[in-house]
């Protein structure tokens, strides 16, 4: 398409395998962006009208350029807050993570916190002993630290693990009752082992103050190396959505955010009208959801089911918010012209969610409310999302992560009925989106893609392979759904005139590679409003 009016561009990229989205025009050699938007896509011969001796000019040698990036779902302090503390993914046994705490307290000034995240006890090599429901206890944690708090994050975000320390700062001792949506976990003698689930978790207060610009840049540097020019924010309280305003104001911010307001109903209720912004700072900050959480994750056995726990059938989960106050927030949405984003994992989660948003919208259309994750959903309850218009904004990564523990918790018959069943929502008429929950998962789209289309685990077997998404299925997942689910369509997730000139240029063609190779792909260049903000190597 070649508008009417010519103007010199601000950046051409020509001679590559330009996939656009747009089924009027799906593929094209080149493309032109002025003024940060998009003015032209053609064939090489079309846009170089566009050059003039200012234009940057990039040969793109046959590589793949696609819309860029939007992560769909993640935690973008967190991704920043996690670089500037021990890094426990990759930990294979609780004596590793106790180590690594070792370590630090030795470094560690005295009474200072020493964090973590990213332990999974379904990951580890072997159960640690003694335990309680497969999670260690923290004789070990106290021995080597006793006078520093550790406060260690589960990959989910829905537990913590904590010493005798931590305990005391907060002043949990056996007699302390479980707070609402929450388990202090004790052993058989009624003492606490250091596990904090759910709510529990907000009994400890940590303190690592003048961290928050750090953890900006940080996630920011990290997002744009993987190609990501847009993140929607699972959940930001009104100071971080007021330092990126500061941030988009400075131009500092390189890449745009689409943010969930995360407070209590009362400041809601006061402040969600002042709050709510669409396009601010150049198209770099939009809040126009709220962000709420009705259960826990899977791991922790904190996802809150329809029957018990297959492999503890004395819990059936934890409901952290009841749907009453589920519903008075769906209110406080539709007031206030929101979009409502709640959590839920577990099959009586989302029922529980989608009977809200059925009973609070009472037949409105298009308001495009979200449920959050929609990992485990009882198949009767798979068709009301687009009956409802609910977006199911998932993690195709969570798929292949957490598959190894969805057999044990749920059962052959539940996993094959409704784990993440990405088909039967799509093929039902629903909208899916995809994205990592990062810092649950790496933020690399590649790597999500790459669960979303194999559905493979490590060991190479395929966990319910009729679920997987095509290559194009995927993609568009990651761009024009995700651009749907935020009221953003008209701005981004094609490439198309007219539109943000946010890109990204990759190594390999994902659409068309052998499975094996996707992993190896890499991101050349990110690109948001026509500026190159990441090129590889530099």
């Amino acid at each position: 398409m070649i508008p009417l009016l010519m103007l010199c561009a601000d950046l051409v990229l020509r001679n590559g395998k330009i996939v656009t989205l747009d089924a009027a025009k799906p593929q094209a050699e080149a493309i032109a962006i002025t003024a940060g938007k998009i003015v032209a896509v053609g064939s090489n011969a079309q846009i170089a009208r566009e050059i003039q001796p200012t234009t940057k000019v990039i040969d793109l040698g046959g590589k793949l350029a696609i819309p860029g990036f939007i992560e769909g779902h993640g935690h973008f302090m967190g991704i920043g807050q996690s670089k500037m503390m021990l890094n426990l993914r990759d930990a294979k046994s609780w004596d590793q993570i106790v180590a690594m705490v070792a370590a630090a307290a030795k470094e560690a000034k005295p009474g200072e916190w020493i964090v973590g995240r990213g332990w999974h006890q379904e990951k580890w090599d072997a159960r640690p002993v003694p335990n309680v429901n497969g999670f260690p206890v923290n004789a070990t944690l106290n021995a080597v630290s006793p006078n520093n708090p550790v406060f260690l994050t589960h990959a989910s975000g829905h537990a913590a693990f904590v010493n005798n320390a931590a305990l005391k700062t907060a002043g949990i001792t056996r007699d302390t009752p479980n707070p609402p949506g929450g388990e202090i976990t004790k052993d058989a003698a009624g003492n606490p082992i250091g596990l904090l689930n759910e709510r529990a978790q907000r009994l400890v207060t940590v303190r690592r103050d003048g961290q928050d610009e750090k953890a900006v840049d940080l996630a920011a540097e990290e997002c744009i190396a993987k190609g990501i020019t847009s993140f929607q924010d699972a959940g930001s309280p009104v100071d971080v959505i007021d330092l990126l305003k500061r941030r988009a104001d400075a131009g500092t911010l390189p890449l745009r955010m689409w943010v969930m307001l995360m407070v209590p109903n009362p400041l809601i209720a006061r402040d969600a009208a002042k709050i709510r912004a669409i396009g601010y700072g150049d198209n770099h900050v939009t809040v126009r959801g709220i962000k709420k959480h009705i259960d826990g994750a899977l791991g922790s056995r904190g996802a809150w089911l329809l029957e018990p726990y297959s492999d503890l059938p004395s819990t059936s989960g934890l409901a952290t918010e009841t749907p009453e106050e589920i519903e008075q927030t769906a209110k406080l949405a539709l007031a206030n012209g929101y979009q409502l984003c709640v959590h839920a994992i577990g099959d009586r989660a989302n029922r529980e969610v989608l009977n809200v948003y059925e009973k609070v919208l009472a037949g409105k259309r298009d308001l495009r409310w979200r449920i959050e994750h929609a990992q485990h959903i009882d198949p009767a309850d798979i068709p009301r999302f687009a009956k409802l218009g609910v977006f199911a904004a998932m993690q195709g990564i969570h798929c292949t992560s957490d598959a190894p523990m969805v057999l044990p918790r749920l059962g052959p018959k539940r996993a094959e009925g409704g784990a993440y069943v990405w088909q039967s929502l799509m093929k039902s008429g629903a909208h899916v989106g995809n994205g990592t929950d990062a810092p649950v998962e790496d933020v690399s789209p590649i790597e999500s893609y790459y669960a979303s289309v194999t559905r493979r685990l490590k060991d190479g077997s395929t966990f319910y392979p009729a679920q997987k998404m095509s290559r194009m299925e995927a993609l568009r997942s990651y761009t024009v759904e995700n651009a749907y689910g935020a009221f953003e369509e008209g701005l981004k997730g094609t490439l198309q005139v007219g539109k943000l000139g946010d890109i990204a240029v990759l190594s390999r063609d994902i659409l068309t590679i052998a499975d094996d190779q996707i992993l190896q792909t890499e991101v050349e260049y990110t690109i948001v409003g026509g500026k190159v903000v990441y090129q590889k190597g530099r």
